[in-house]
């Protein structure tokens, strides 16, 4: 796709300073702008790089003054936020790379099944009976769709996804790489010879709208009932939810981090990297937990911050903070009390 930069203005409700007819058939980073290039200036430590880019153009603030000159070869598109009206051309941009509708000849669709007629569906797709597979949805290759469930209108399913029988997942929402929905949970109950036996798990995984799970995340169906992912929540890669576990509107959470079995988080948090979450424990809305943090109970609080493991609210886990890096000190000073209060020996008798 090939735009000239008085489109792109157009498109964005910007001004063009330079050529209106300078054109731009990919994307690049502005330290590593190639000729017939777009790319952004958005961050000020990056502004040098505004003078030596080999982009085409550049979309910039409306306050952009340059400090001296830049390439011939560069035209400006000034707009009001230049991030957000890059990522609206990148929206643009893949949504003109979406696969054009129907179903690819090495895909299994078995009787039964429901798919839109302007839904795309990839190579070596299996669709079991039942399942429904909503308008304008991608389908990538190699994914499997199983038996009645539900695929919502304008979803993308990159390639690999699994979306377990009886699962629903909502509309406007994205599946990464290799996300797995559906999975049995971690139920396993000892016998008298203590061994494990598999407890099964019959209910689903439910996922609302506008909702993204990132690349090999797992979510779990529930044991009876369902796991629930509410409207608007953004998983990252490599997150683990088990079974029965219901994660609130629009929180976010960060790569690695595990939740066990029947938690329950609020909505609008914020949760880091790495984080532990133990089971059968409720998160109050808008709280924010630090990266490596475990969670052991309850937070109750609304909007409370919270690091460390245990986690503790982020003033006394800082407090705490500072007496451990001087722990050794303080361990030093304690070694030097014994030895001036240790009783000494004295072999003079007068």
């Amino acid at each position: 796709m090939e735009f000239t930069a008085g489109q792109i203005a157009d498109m964005l409700g910007g001004v063009v300073d330079g050529d209106r007819d300078a054109s731009a058939h990919d994307l690049s980073t502005i330290e590593n702008g190639q000729p017939n290039t777009l790319t952004f200036l958005a961050n000020p430590s990056y502004t040098p790089h505004i003078y030596t880019t080999q982009a085409s153009v550049a979309i910039v603030s409306k306050d952009f003054a340059p400090e001296k000159a830049l390439p011939k070869t560069l035209t400006l598109v000034k707009v009001d936020d230049p991030r957000l009206a890059f990522s609206k051309l990148m929206e643009a941009y893949a949504q003109m790379l979406r696969k054009p509708a129907g179903i690819h000849a090495t895909a299994v669709v078995e009787d039964g099944a429901q798919i839109d007629s302007t839904a795309s569906i990839g190579a070596f797709v299996v669709v079991e009976s039942g399942a429904k597979i909503g308008a304008e949805t991608q389908v990538g290759a190699h994914c499997f769709i199983g038996a009645d469930s539900t695929v919502g209108a304008r979803c993308t399913l990159h390639e690999s996804v699994h979306v377990g029988a009886r699962c629903m997942v909502g509309n406007d929402c994205m599946l990464q790489p290799g996300a797995i929905l559906g999975a049995d949970g971690f139920g396993f109950a000892p016998d008298a010879e203590n061994e494990y036996q598999k407890v099964v798990h019959l209910g689903n995984v439910i996922l609302e709208d506008h909702v993204e799970i990132g690349a090999s995340t797992t979510i779990d169906r529930g044991t009876l009932g369902s796991t629930i992912i509410r409207k608007g929540v953004k998983l990252d890669n490599l997150i683990q939810v088990a079974h029965n576990v219901e994660i609130g509107e629009n929180t976010v959470i960060a790569a690695q981090t595990g939740i066990a079995g029947s938690a329950k988080i609020g909505k609008n948090c914020m949760i880091g990297g790495q984080v532990g979450i133990v089971g059968h424990i409720t998160i109050a809305d808008e709280v924010k937990i630090a990266a490596q943090s475990g969670i052991g109970g309850s937070i109750k609080t609304k909007g409370q911050i919270v690091q460390g493991s245990p986690a503790l609210p982020i003033g006394d886990f800082k407090r705490s903070y500072v007496h451990f890096r001087k722990l050794h000190v303080l361990a030093d000073d304690v070694d030097a009390l014994k030895a001036a209060s240790a009783p000494t020996n004295d072999n003079n008798h007068g």
